[in-house]
């Protein structure tokens, strides 16, 4: 076991995979939508050999079709495509390293292909956002510097002091000037700060599950190889659920804008709502009745 796997959030091989993809002289792929996908390959419970995810077909719709969307958010200089193109680029390295045979390589290249658009449409959908996702798309929207965390604080300073109406209202101008495709007839109203509420927190929630399934999975190898546990592991559960936690918030960052998702749900929960039973049972109280 290398000494990486005792890690609560995957050290992926993206510098390993984009020097192979050099050498070979292939078209370069991004290093940013290269190490979300290993990253969420590997989260996504599926085996894994050398350090390498096992491709499947149900792994590569998993990872395009349903959580994608719910993590990154590419920025102006990055092609959504990017992410199906990774997928494919390993297509290739785990072809060459003879895990597939010339079969499912084609097969797996076809669908990475035509899921990585079927991706990049899904994070175009303002019904699908987080609000991470959300609010990196602002912060491009507005240029400001996401490389530097001032600055991104001291927009969401700014941002908070505008009324709610006029954040909504801004959020809404993403449709027209291109960031986001047309929302349906319900807007950007309480309903809909609901879902994203809820989404956000359910995505954030699945991906401290995936971190402390993987971590998990080498317990046993540890224990065999008289390995010592890692920090994330040698407490008790409590903090081992924090640990993931605070990972989870990290790579949503990480995917997003860094630091991002931590100062949204800890420094700025006001523009970013993430209810809870008794919130979603008084709006649902609110509705018109049959």
């Amino acid at each position: 076991m290398n000494d990486e796997d005792l890690r609560l959030a995957p050290r992926t091989r993206a510098a390993d995979l984009l020097a192979w993809a050099a050498a070979e002289g292939r078209a370069p792929v991004a290093e940013g939508p290269l190490r979300a996908v290993l990253a969420l390959l590997e989260l996504g419970g599926g085996r894994m050999h050398d350090g390498w995810p096992e491709l499947t077909s149900n792994a590569v719709e998993h990872l395009l079709y349903e959580r994608l969307h719910l993590y990154v958010q590419p920025g102006p200089e990055t092609d959504p495509l990017a992410y199906g193109a990774a997928v494919e680029l390993l297509v290739d390295h785990q072809r060459a390293a003879r895990r597939l045979n010339a079969k499912r390589q084609e097969r797996l290249h076809a669908e990475a292909e035509w899921q990585g658009e079927v991706a990049a449409g899904l994070l175009r959908r303002a019904d699908l956002v987080t609000w991470p996702r959300l609010y990196a798309l602002l912060l491009h929207a507005y240029e400001v510097d996401v490389a530097d965390p001032a600055a991104v604080r001291a927009w969401l300073d700014g941002f908070r002091e505008l009324a709610e109406e006029e954040r909504l209202a801004a959020i809404a101008a993403l449709v027209p000037t291109g960031w986001l495709d047309e929302l349906d007839e319900q807007g950007w109203g309480p309903a809909r700060v609901l879902s994203v509420g809820m989404a956000t927190d359910g995505a954030r929630r699945l991906l401290e599950q995936g971190l402390m399934r993987r971590s998990y999975r080498n317990l046993a190898e540890l224990t065999a190889a008289g390995r010592p546990m890692p920090d994330e592991l040698s407490g008790g559960f409590g903090e081992f659920e924090e640990a993931a936690a605070q990972a989870a918030l990290d790579l949503c960052g990480e995917w997003t804008v860094p630091g991002l998702a931590r100062l949204l749900l800890e420094e700025f929960p006001d523009l970013a709502p993430e209810p809870g039973q008794e919130e979603i049972d008084a709006y649902l109280a609110g509705l018109p009745q049959e």
